[in-house]
């Protein structure tokens, strides 16, 4: 009898699987963090025989290379995929033995990638579910855009057309078990739900709903933009990614602290949003460590800048660690542990800044941004899907991934900065007070402007 064991990767919103039987299983898509996988494996008392790529990752630094090498599993990895290291190339048709009567079979499904690859989990012949990685997703597929510019439409096509590969030849009720679509910036459109089938996907998948044509018009006018960061993640798993390294970073002090945010290094509190406010190291940066750490540091952060990190408790430092190897920010400068008073050198106080409501605001008479009250800014930080269904009448847009790059593109005067529901907004609140702008951070959901009595447009009409 067969099993399939999920393992969640929550803050970038993909999944791996452990597959197999009474002996032995395989690893699909497995995450950086392998402890996690070989963790589950012994809990199910199975010997991890193979570990198999879907395609090459352009969000997440992969586990695979390092988990082969420690359990010898054999190591699948489609055979289109340019790789630098020995792996065992897998093509369309091929089947490998996972365990008695256990097997899976390769399905290629270009699109997302061009050597894009599914896997059938078959058992004594019967299809039991398939793990399709970037292509079939739950309600949408991964976004072919994220290879070359020049091959989007085309691959935009494949995804249309493996799609319906899937759908043909796979039984309605084969279980449908992708990597990414739960918040992962690699999916065209994010999931709705947590399982499907072939067969729920046959009418509701937009793939599979409309024709070619209409499907890549849409999935093209909808795509958002990349976490900059993506352009490292291709190259570094063609390479081969260094064995991972979950060690505690060199211990700091506050005048170490002060020394690397003089040199322009990144200073990162990983305290939660409104600790941070009430009192925090000058210069400083909050990324929560509860939020989404790993896709909105890698995406902010100058690609190789050192960063330290300041955490309440080792817990939380160790958390953020696996975070953020799992998107190559391997080995931060330094970190330290405690509170900003022990962060802060001696005759130095702390910075703070105020947290406020879509009512507060609406109180204060500050949407009409340089109309009412010329000292107020209201900066909006959604992206550019999130703002196109409404925004506050008057307000700046920047969102917050850009922020860092276009701080003097925001006007003088306090800032009352938004997101949908927080955690954005104080990331670009301490962008802005580490800038020594005068920021109040609205820590409230979107939902609420509108209750507040907010004037809201579309940019045609008042909502």
């Amino acid at each position: 009898m067969f099993f399939i064991d999920t393992i969640e990767t929550e803050g970038l919103g993909n999944r791996s699987y452990l597959a197999g039987g009474a002996a032995t299983a395989a690893v699909v898509d497995p995450p950086r963090d392998i402890d996690r996988v070989i963790a589950a494996a012994a809990a199910r008392g199975v010997r991890i025989s193979h570990v198999v790529e879907t395609h090459l990752h352009n969000d997440y630094v992969t586990g695979g290379l390092d988990l082969a090498r420690l359990t010898g599993a054999a190591y699948l990895v489609p055979a289109g995929a340019r790789v630098s290291f020995a792996r065992t190339p897998v093509a369309d048709g091929d089947t490998v033995g996972i365990d008695d009567g256990i097997a899976l079979r390769a399905l290629a499904t270009p699109g997302h990638t061009p050597h894009h690859t599914s896997y059938v989990l078959e058992e004594h012949g019967r299809v039991a579910a398939v793990f399709t990685g970037g292509s079939l997703l739950i309600g949408s597929v991964g976004r072919p855009d994220l290879v070359e510019p020049r091959l989007t439409e085309e691959l935009a096509r494949a995804q249309h057309a493996s799609a319906h590969r899937l759908a043909a030849e796979l039984p309605d009720e084969t279980a449908v078990l992708p990597t990414h679509g739960f918040g992962s910036f690699c999916s065209s459109s994010q999931s709705e739900g947590d399982a499907t089938t072939i067969g729920k996907e046959k009418g509701a998948n937009d793939a599979l709903v409309k024709d070619v044509d209409r499907f890549v018009h849409d999935l093209l006018a909808g795509l958002e933009d990349v976490p900059a960061y993506y352009a490292h993640m291709g190259p570094a798993n063609a390479a081969g990614p260094d064995p991972v390294d979950l060690s505690t970073p060199p211990l700091t002090d506050a005048a170490d602290i002060a020394e690397r945010l003089a040199a322009g290094e990144w200073v990162v509190d990983l305290r939660n949003r409104i600790a941070f406010a009430e009192g925090h190291v000058a210069g400083s940066f909050n990324f929560e460590a509860d939020g989404k750490l790993a896709t909105y540091l890698a995406w902010m952060i100058p690609w190789g800048k050192p960063v330290t990190l300041l955490a309440e408790s080792p817990a939380q430092l160790a958390a953020a660690r696996r975070e953020l190897v799992r998107v190559g920010i391997d080995r931060p400068a330094a970190a330290a542990t405690g509170t900003p008073r022990d962060w802060i050198p001696e005759g130095h106080g702390p910075r703070s800044f105020p947290r406020a409501t879509f009512a507060d605001l609406a109180a204060r008479g500050a949407w009409a941004t340089r109309g009412t009250d010329s000292t107020t800014v209201v900066l909006d930080v959604r992206r550019d899907s999130e703002r196109a269904r409404g925004w506050i009448a008057g307000s700046v847009h920047i969102p917050v991934h850009d922020l860092h790059r276009r701080l003097t593109e925001v006007p003088p005067g306090t800032v009352w900065v938004h997101c949908a529901g927080g955690m954005r907004a104080a990331i670009a609140a301490s962008l802005l007070d580490a800038a020594g702008r005068d920021v109040v951070a609205v820590d409230d959901s979107f939902d609420a402007a509108h209750e507040a009595g907010l004037p809201l447009t579309d940019g045609e009409r008042d909502l």
